[in-house]
């Protein structure tokens, strides 16, 4: 993505609203020489911002700037779309554990040990299989059922939406916990955010929603 010039700009607008339209009507609404404007308008068609055909003009391209958002939404920090993680204590019953995702309306619940570190991840599947045919949820803690470290798919706050996208699609998860290294080697950290795929959904409609020139 190049920087475009003042004049540069003036030329996307014009053609945007105008297009398709002559080099010539475009130098005569800026008060140019047809001259002095072909070199921004080389430029701003070789960059892919403007297509141009013979006899006809130049015309806004619409898929370059549509690409372009694509990855400016791609290149998003994780830490800009975070959410509140749900946070359980490892102690807490199965029972209390599913009334707690509906309370909150989410897929996934996070388990954390007497020092508030990640120990484990509850899925909503994990909670409809362990309640069928359980009767005693109540007695049940969700430390026997929950996913544990080093087995959780984790992200880091500064990595990008695209990472997080990869990493849920290529496990087959839904959401994945935002997290803050205390002890790598003893895979200890804090759990800091949630990020879901609903969570980089609405990030990618809010940024094309944002799109413009």
């Amino acid at each position: 993505m190049i920087k475009l010039t003042k004049r540069q700009a003036e030329i996307l607008e014009i053609v945007k609203e105008n297009g398709p339209i002559t080099g010539q009507q475009i130098a005569e609404r800026l008060s140019l020489t047809r001259a002095a404007l072909r070199p921004d308008l080389a430029i701003l068609t070789m960059s892919g911002n403007l297509d141009a055909r013979p006899r006809v003009g130049y015309y806004f391209n619409h898929n370059y700037q549509t690409k372009l958002q694509a990855e400016k939404f791609l290149h998003q920090k994780v830490t800009d779309y975070k959410a509140h993680p749900i946070v359980v204590d490892i102690s807490t019953s199965v029972y209390d554990a599913i009334v707690q995702l509906f309370l909150e309306d989410v897929g996934t619940l996070y388990a954390v040990d007497e020092k508030g570190h990640l120990a484990g991840v509850i899925s909503r599947k994990d909670l409809l299989r362990t309640a069928i045919g359980n009767k005693d949820l109540q007695e049940l803690p969700v430390s026997v059922i929950m996913t544990r470290m080093p087995n959780i798919i984790t992200i880091n706050p500064e990595e990008s939406l695209l990472d997080a996208a990869k990493k849920m699609i290529n496990n087959h998860i839904d959401s994945l916990p935002v997290i803050k290294e205390v002890d790598e080697e003893k895979h200890t950290y804090l759990i800091v955010g949630r990020i879901t795929k609903t969570t980089i959904t609405r990030a990618y409609l809010e940024i094309m929603e944002q799109k413009s020139v």
